[in-house]
């Protein structure tokens, strides 16, 4: 039976990346609603009826895309929390070309350029939001990593399942 639950599409860090990000959220993320792992968020609802269409398309662009290196560039206010900014054009080229070839199934959240983040902080008050983000932003220099994978998820209103990664081949 096919599961209609939506899928969730991310950039998978390479491992250090990813364990960094992660001890980031639980030092700033309220934990009660810290459900879900440090993700870079490509798209936010893919029909979870297109799941085999969905990995083929993923494994067809892996063989067309190497993997990217994305730039750490800053930080960002979300007004009651904080994100890392990202900047990749082989992350934004990646996210254009499956734009365009899941155009018909995407919501008006998904149908945007990609603004690349990792949020690492959200739901806190304003002043601790910005305490947060003046911490963070005292001697930051950015710095670099590579995405190694694509994940899909499948959203389980609040948390999520990992169904798959589909691998990068390195740049």
């Amino acid at each position: 039976m096919t599961d209609f639950r939506p899928l969730v599409i991310t950039a998978r860090p390479d491992d250090a990346m990813l364990a960094r990000f992660e001890a980031l959220r639980r030092a700033h993320f309220p934990p009660a609603l810290n459900r879900v792992p440090a993700h870079i968020s490509l798209f936010h609802q893919i029909p979870g009826s297109e799941f085999d269409a969905v990995v083929e398309r993923l494994k067809a662009m892996a063989r067309e895309h190497p993997a990217p290196q994305v730039e750490v560039a800053g930080l960002r206010s979300l007004g009651r929390g904080v994100a890392y900014v990202l900047r990749s054009a082989g992350l934004s080229a990646f996210h254009d070309d499956l734009s365009e070839a899941w155009e018909p199934l995407l919501i008006p959240q998904d149908r945007h350029r990609l603004a690349a983040h990792v949020t690492i902080q959200n739901k806190v008050t304003p002043e601790v939001a910005r305490a947060t983000l003046a911490a963070l932003s005292e001697g930051f220099e950015p710095w670099r990593f590579d995405v190694v994978g694509i994940d899909v998820w499948r959203y389980l209103d609040g948390p999520w399942e990992h169904l798959k990664t589909v691998g990068l081949r390195p740049a």
